[in-house]
């Protein structure tokens, strides 16, 4: 532990600078250590939070972006100063290898780092001014000035499979708090643990910046009732959410259905599909079966960019694919899962394949426990397009290879496909023409379009768009990755003739 000491966590929550108790608890179901004892999220503990969150609001959001962004450095450096510790309880809680959870740490506390430079540049406020014209006829022009200002505080879902990364200090709590929004997070119950030495990170450096003690809180656990309470209650003005489609699409309704309705950016389910072009087939066709099967299953699949649905045309090119492809998945031994109720989901999906006619299994695999096992079966377009269900995510290493006879099926099956994440083509320089025509109807469907890649893996940086069209996301406006994520927690607001002295300091120049 590198002289750290081993963190044994108190099973509270963190409500506006205190760690309180609850009467009832849960029990953490560890990949392998020490199960823990948590208090239970209630009602009345997110009424609490998101009041104080409220109360924060009126000095954390008009605090200067230098102000803001040593808060979101000095989170990143207490971060870093438990690293051992959180490695420890994050591999315990999900099985992942200490080497993703050290890489993920990293990325964590690059977002911060990243945010906080990024409001100091201050291009996010994307302040406009447009003079005043006195003299213009036949009316004069008012003085107008436009910036984006904070929304207030923000609901954040921590998700399953990324416990750092888009759980407690994550992505969307790093652009709340950077755009000047006050966060409250309904931790996941997969990895409590972790969820609870992040928050006294943040909690650390909230003391240490001297920020009001509202600008942060940590439900742990709690019922469907305790999360539909926290979109719900009125002082909660967005919501950010990673997690399942059902889940997500809950959560939506609910959100739409306020009195006063607030956005809900959710990122619910994406099958990532992948479109190997004829005369990539023809070249690389084996080399691509074996990348793939290698996207497919990494970290047992469980990645919301995970390519599970590769289209091939028939024939012996799409053949060479779909062997190499086999080939390598029966070679992947079982993986850990991050819970119980994850690999059970897995199995339903499993049964789900199994079940149908519809497809041909190539390769076949017993899964039971937390464990799991590759899984790939084979179909045509036809089928697929007239099966709805084939088109649904199944959260784990599945993947389904969708075989067309001509370029034009191609197109045809690409404009059938639902909203994505990302979507991929595999093209040498003999497929331009017919990348040409494809291009723009995978621009259509996902946020992310690559080409001779795998989408496993998310560039955290200016230009990424982590989102799409629905159901892979419920704002296809929004990314959850990348510094333009800070614009879902602001909104545009123009000042028109106020004084100087009396504008936002921004503006106040």
């Amino acid at each position: 532990m590198d002289g750290q000491a081993v963190f044994k966590p108190h099973g509270r929550h963190l409500i506006a600078g205190e760690w309180v108790a609850t009467e009832n608890t849960f029990t953490s179901e560890p990949a392998h250590g020490p199960a823990h004892e948590f208090s239970t999220g209630t009602v009345e503990l997110v009424d609490q939070a998101c009041k104080a969150a409220e109360e924060a609001f009126w000095t954390y959001a008009y605090l200067t972006r230098e102000e803001r962004a040593t808060f979101l450095d000095t989170i990143a450096d207490e971060i870093n100063a438990r690293g051992d510790a959180v490695t420890e309880i994050g591999t315990q809680e999900t099985g992942l290898p200490a080497g993703r959870l050290e890489g993920e740490r990293g990325r964590t506390t690059g977002q911060l780092k990243m945010f906080a430079e990024h409001i100091r540049k201050g291009d996010y406020l994307d302040i406009r001014h447009d003079k005043a014209l006195p003299d213009r006829q036949p009316l004069p022009r008012p003085d107008l000035r436009l910036i984006q200002r904070p929304i207030g505080p923000v609901a954040v879902f921590g998700a399953s499979n990324f416990p750092l990364a888009f759980s407690t200090a994550g992505g969307d709590t790093a652009a709340a708090l950077a755009a000047g929004c006050p966060v409250v997070v309904k931790g996941h119950s997969a990895h409590p643990g972790t969820g609870e030495i992040i928050a006294e990170a943040i909690l650390a450096a909230v003391e240490k910046c001297g920020l009001p003690k509202g600008v942060f809180s940590l439900i742990q656990g709690g019922n469907r009732q305790v999360g539909s309470a926290l979109v719900q209650h009125p002082d909660i003005k967005a919501v950010g959410f990673t997690g399942s489609l059902g889940g997500g699409r809950a959560l939506f309704d609910l959100c739409a259905q306020r009195p006063e309705p607030i956005p809900f950016f959710g990122e619910l389910g994406s099958v990532n599909p992948m479109f190997v072009l004829p005369e990539a087939a023809k070249a690389r066709g084996e080399a691509i079966g074996t990348g793939w099967a290698g996207s497919l299953t990494m970290g047992a699949g469980q990645f919301c960019t995970n390519p599970g649905i590769a289209v091939v045309e028939k024939g012996a090119d799409g053949d060479a694919f779909v062997a190499a492809a086999v080939k390598a998945l029966k070679e992947v031994g079982p993986q850990i899962m991050l819970t119980e109720g994850i690999a059970k989901t897995y199995r339903d999906g499993q049964s789900r394949f199994e079940g149908r006619n519809a497809v041909r299994p190539l390769v076949e695999n017993e899964n039971a426990g937390r464990e799991a096992k590759p899984l790939l079966f084979e179909t045509d377009a036809e089928t697929y397009l007239q099966d709805h269900a084939l088109g649904e995510e199944v959260f784990g290493p599945l993947g389904l290879v969708v075989r067309v006879d001509s370029a034009e099926e191609m197109l045809g099956l690409a404009r059938g496909f639902e909203g994505q994440l990302t979507a991929t083509m595999q093209l040498d320089a003999g497929d331009a023409a017919l990348g040409r025509r494809l291009l723009p109807i995978l621009e259509r469907k996902a946020g992310r379009v690559m080409a001779n890649g795998f989408p496993t893996g998310v560039e955290v940086c200016d230009a990424m768009v982590h989102g799409g069209p629905y159901p892979a996301s419920t704002n296809f406006g929004a990314t959850s990755v990348g510094t333009m994520s800070i614009r879902r927690f602001l909104r545009p607001v123009c000042f028109q003739n106020i004084p100087e002295g009396v504008l936002p300091e921004d503006l106040d120049l």
